[in-house]
């Protein structure tokens, strides 16, 4: 990638420091790896709001049919759609007022991460928060 979009201190603040990550993607199904995202940093004490159009309740947490309906500004959106799709996800998380976007492992949109830098949001892409979680020191 010509732009560093996983800086070490980005990714430590977004995982030590957040309260609040909307899972974009995130149904009930348990096989999906946003599930399995999203139940880690919940059992590590972060809210997490499921975002799907089907708004289901998940891992105990009413769902959102979009970013735009949540009830609160939230620290990070982890951006778990095909990477075609992503673009949206970030602007729509940057009119919310979110503070950050994770575009994890494979869903890689440079023009994207730069919007949503140029606006202020913290970016991260093309890495797991799990993985990343394991290599904190």
């Amino acid at each position: 990638m010509p732009e560093d979009f996983a800086d070490e201190t980005v990714i430590r603040k977004l995982l030590l420091e957040s309260r609040t990550w909307a899972f974009v993607g995130l149904g009930d199904n348990p096989a999906r790896t946003v599930h399995d995202q999203a139940r880690r940093l919940q059992q590590r004490g972060k809210k997490i709001y499921p975002v799907h159009p089907e708004a289901r309740t998940v891992l105990g947490e009413p769902g959102y049919a979009s970013l735009a309906d949540l009830p609160e500004r939230v620290d990070v959106v982890g951006v778990y759609r095909r990477a075609e799709h992503a673009g949206a996800v970030v602007d729509e998380a940057i009119a919310a007022g979110a503070r950050a976007v994770w575009l994890p492992l494979d869903v890689v949109d440079e023009a994207a991460a730069r919007r949503a830098r140029e606006a202020g949001l913290d970016v991260v892409m093309d890495r797991c928060p799990a993985v990343e979680w394991s290599l904190l020191r």
